[in-house]
This record gives structure tokens, C-alpha cells and sequence, in this order.
């Protein structure tokens, strides 16, 4: 017995064909929605990339622009096939292919499908990749002269402002690394002589951090170096008071905004995969029903539609026999040429 089986006249079919054909116009837009998704993360990525420690996290846009593109292709040639089935005619000679048209269609929702689960799961190697980057990219705030590191500075300032965050994880881890240049520490200073011979790497560390970690919104002015030494400032004591700099790290704050664009996007796809799933079951309903008119000559006789023309458990069935009889079909292949082989 065939799953979902309806019973369609001509009236029926018409407004059927038309109502897919009007979905699958609008789903090439969500395919083009879809596609510019991919574009925009990708450029939002691209923005940062040099406090990225990899290209993997190019993957989940790179995928999202294909699977937009796939998704505008399918769907306007489903658009064509339900304009054409109005005509009985015309739909002919689309019958040879529409088989293998569908099965496309089924797995190309189950990637969609996919592709929606990885906006949501690629949060978590988002996490890595930040965290080493940002590190990475701190040790080289200083390097203002070196060639392919000299934008950094500039680079960190920006996202720091920006995002209202200072360090990896928290304002103190400015407190390890130096990020202040050679050029200008007077190394005849004793207090510079001190700091670096004080640091088993030779480093001239300090209890401060950039001016882009600083709250424009705090009533004093902007306490950015000796914070922890509470007699260097009036009236101050870093324990207690609320310093007047961003508290959140910028991996958290940058996780929060991209995992929130996946979250985002994730839904988007997630809603884009069930209006493709409802197209193809309607080109699907389309296809059976002008398959099984009574009379194939009279285009206004009646006909049945389903989705599959056998039950779940048949379909599966039929469809394990005949992977069983191409393995067979293949070992005797096999066999023949080995046979032929030893003959010769």
C-alpha cells in the first residue's frame, strides 16, 4: 500500500502545481538567503583572520555559499517542472528524470539538514581557535616594526573597543606578556633594567594594559597602568573599586557574537531544510499522480498521489534486495574476469 496515498482530479493537480511552483520561486530566495548568509559570516570572519589560528573555521561559510548556490539550481529547475506539469504534454519529457531528480532532492535535504547541526556544533572549535589566536596575536602587539605582524597592534585595539572586552580571558593577561615595543623602553633606565632582569624570559612586564581596554563610559579617568599598586593613584585601592576597564575577556565576547550569528544562521537553515522537504514531497505527489491517471490520454481523469508507492518497511526492503543483488551482480563480474584471466 503506498504511503500518504490522496486522490487528485484535475482541479486538484492544477492547484497543486501551481502552489509548489510558487514555493519552490520562493525558495530560490532562501537559497539566495542562504548563499548571502555564507558571504556575510565569511566576511565577518575575514575581518579577523589574523586572530584566527586556523582556516577551519572558513569551513561552515565555504559550506553554507555551496549549499546556497546547489539550492537556487534545484529549485528553479523544480520551479520549471511544476510550470510544465500544468501541460501533461510537456511534463513528459521530463519523466526519465525526474526519479533521479528527486533522490537528489532527499539527500541534498539531509546535508541541509547537516549543515544546520554544524552551525550549532562548530561553536565549540570556535572556542579553541580564538583562544589560541587571541594569544598569539597579544605577544605580537608590540612587534609594530615587524613585516606581516605590524598590523596587529592596530588590529587588537579596534576589536578590543569594539567588542568592549581587554585580553584572552581576563584584563590581567596583559599582566604576562610584554606589549609595550623596544623602541621605546630606555634600557638605561633602572627601572626598566629591573622589570627585564626581574623576568626569566628578559621581558619587560608590567601591571598595565592598552588604552583600548578602557570604559568611556567610567566617570575617572582611565587607571591603564600600575593597577594593582594602589598608592600610585588618589583615592584608589584596585581590590575593591570598580575598575574603570572592560572585564570580559575577548574570547568570551567574541564567541558570544559569532555563536550567536551561527545560532542565527542555524535556524534560518534549519527553516530553509523544512521548505525544501515540503517541495520535494509536493513535486513528489505531483509526479505520482500524473504517473497514475486512468485514462493517461484524458488529462482531466482522476489519479492517485503518495509520497512512496510502497510502505516505509517495503521501500527499505526492495531497497536492501537490490544493494544485495549489485554486490552479487559484482562478485560474479569478478569471478568471470578472474576465470577468464586463468584461462588465458
Amino acid at each position: 500500500m503506498a504511503l500518504m496515498l490522496v486522490k487528485f482530479d484535475m482541479k486538484k493537480r492544477v492547484k497543486l502545481a501551481q502552489t509548489i511552483w510558487f514555493l519552490y520561486w520562493f525558495a530560490v530566495m532562501a537559497g539566495v538567503l542562504v548563499f548571502s548568509m555564507g558571504l556575510f559570516f565569511k566576511i565577518e570572519l575575514r575581518k579577523r583572520s589574523e586572530l584566527m589560528d586556523n582556516n577551519e573555521s572558513h569551513l561552515l561559510p565555504n559550506v553554507l555559499i555551496l549549499m546556497g548556490l546547489i539550492a537556487c539550481g534545484v529549485n528553479a529547475f523544480g520551479g520549471k517542472v511544476c510550470y510544465d506539469s500544468l501541460d501533461p504534454s510537456k511534463f513528459i519529457k521530463w519523466k526519465l528524470i525526474l526519479k533521479p531528480f528527486l533522490m537528489f532532492c532527499v539527500g541534498f535535504n539531509g546535508l541541509l539538514f547537516v549543515t544546520a547541526l554544524l552551525c550549532f556544533v562548530m561553536r565549540i572549535p570556535l572556542q579553541f581557535t580564538l583562544a589560541e589566536g587571541l594569544k598569539n596575536g597579544m605577544r605580537f602587539y608590540k612587534d609594530t616594526d615587524t613585516p606581516g605582524r605590524c598590523y596587529m597592534k592596530r588590529t587588537l585595539d579596534l576589536m578590543q573597543m569594539e567588542f568592549r572586552c581587554c585580553g584572552n580571558n581576563h584584563y590581567r593577561d596583559w599582566f604576562e606578556i610584554q606589549w609595550v615595543s623596544n623602541r621605546y623602553l630606555d634600557f638605561s633606565a633602572k627601572e626598566v633594567k629591573d622589570r627585564i632582569g626581574s623576568n626569566v624570559d628578559g621581558q619587560y612586564l608590567m601591571d598595565g594594559v592598552p588604552f583600548s581596554c578602557c570604559n568611556p563610559s567610567s566617570p575617572r579617568p582611565c587607571i591603564q597602568g600600575q593597577m594593582t599598586n594602589n598608592t600610585a593613584h588618589y583615592s584608589y585601592d584596585h581590590y575593591t573599586e570598580e575598575l574603570n576597564v572592560w572585564k570580559r575577556g575577548c574570547r568570551e565576547a567574541m564567541v558570544s557574537y559569532y555563536g550567536g550569528l551561527m545560532n542565527t544562521i542555524g535556524a534560518m537553515v534549519l527553516l530553509v531544510t523544512m521548505l525544501e522537504i515540503a517541495v520535494t514531497i509536493g513535486l513528489q505527489y505531483i509526479n505520482s499522480s500524473l504517473s497514475s491517471l486512468v485514462n493517461p490520454e484524458d488529462p482531466e481523469s482522476e489519479s492517485e498521489g503518495w509520497i512512496l508507492e510502497k510502505t516505509v518497511g517495503e521501500t527499505f526492503t526492495d531497497i536492501m534486495a537490490n544493494m544485495k543483488a549489485m554486490s552479487k551482480g559484482g562478485k560474479v563480474e569478478e569471478e568471470a574476469e578472474a576465470g577468464v584471466a586463468t584461462v588465458s
